[in-house]
């Protein structure tokens, strides 16, 4: 995935109080281009919070944990549950001189802050977003990471907090590798017979071989050869591949193909012809048709259609993971 990050706020409620929470791509005109998709994230520093998704039962948190919506779904968030929401947008008073974007609002009791953030992806069909539950919950406090997770975002805060011009990127770095820890915990998590994405990197056949597409992507593969690679059957392993991955080897393939492919044209003025080449096609024109039906127009309109993204403003950086 091509993150991008580095739009902050700073809120602080005090009960009772409750608002629904989403940002849309346009939110972030003053901050970066609008992403294809949004990661949002509440980190809550004092209190305590109710969070709520569509379907969902509440969910706790508590001052320390970090909450990710890999889907950016809308949510509720408040003191307590049932209480009547306001729209957190109306409520957002603009950073002054470089630093954060600020909330205050409640009935003056119990005191929650929360420092939020979000993330944007342009990459095409990010697999790893669809995959993820609706929520994820981080504990800072767990495990070896915790501790740099909490002192990094509270140095980041302060430092935007005062208007530095480095705290920026420093935030949104931090953004990506939280994503990261988020990603390796849920992983983690899994029971064994689960399925998809990170299941099938976690199995020991599935793994090997996506390890070798993604580091020889421009070899001919074919389902036999990687079967034999792994030490499988072609059956038993296009099987154990498909169960997994939700998709035949070969797709798999050819979707993580695309959607290289659309990184280097976004990031780069690369010949396409090479781009084509590097990714494994043999000429131009069929990655030219592999690509149209991908992304239904060619890779050079399709490139003029995002140059916008590559001018990106000093309160936004990018990365990729």
């Amino acid at each position: 995935m091509q993150l991008t990050g580095g739009v902050f706020l700073e809120a602080e409620f005090t009960a009772p109080w409750c608002v629904t929470s989403q940002i849309a791509p346009e939110d972030c005109g003053p901050f970066m281009p609008p992403p294809a998709q949004l990661i949002a994230y509440h980190y809550v520093t004092a209190g305590r919070l109710i969070l709520q998704t569509d379907g969902h039962p509440p969910v706790p948190v508590q001052a320390g944990e970090i909450i990710l919506m890999p889907r950016n779904d809308e949510h509720v968030i408040g003191s307590a549950a049932n209480l009547r929401p306001i729209n957190a947008h109306f409520l957002i008073q603009p950073a002054a001189a470089g630093g954060l974007a600020r909330i205050v609002y409640g009935g003056g009791g119990e005191r929650t802050q929360i420092l939020c953030g979000y993330l944007g992806t342009d990459t095409p069909n990010a697999t790893i977003c669809g995959i993820l539950p609706r929520m994820l919950k981080i504990d800072v406090e767990e495990g070896a990471s915790g501790s740099w997770i909490e002192s990094s975002f509270r140095f980041a805060a302060q430092q935007l907090a005062e208007g530095r011009i480095e705290s920026p990127a420093v935030l949104a770095k931090l953004a990506e590798l939280l994503f990261v820890e988020a990603v390796r915990r849920y992983a983690r998590s899994l029971p064994p017979e689960a399925s998809g994405w990170l299941a099938g990197l976690r199995d020991r056949a599935v793994g090997r071989a996506l390890a070798l597409l993604h580091s020889r992507m421009t070899h001919r593969w074919t389902t036999e050869e990687l079967a034999q690679e792994i030490g499988l059957s072609r059956s038993a392993f296009a099987e154990r591949f498909t169960s997994l991955m939700g998709e035949p080897p070969m797709r798999y393939l050819a979707n993580w193909r695309m959607q290289v492919a659309a990184q280097r044209l976004r990031g780069s003025h690369e010949p396409i012809a090479r781009i084509a080449f590097e990714i494994g096609y043999e000429s131009e024109a069929a990655f030219n048709r592999a690509f149209r039906s991908t992304f239904d127009m060619p890779p050079t309109a399709w490139r003029k259609l995002q140059s916008g993204v590559n001018g990106a403003p000093d309160r936004m950086i990018s990365g990729g993971l």
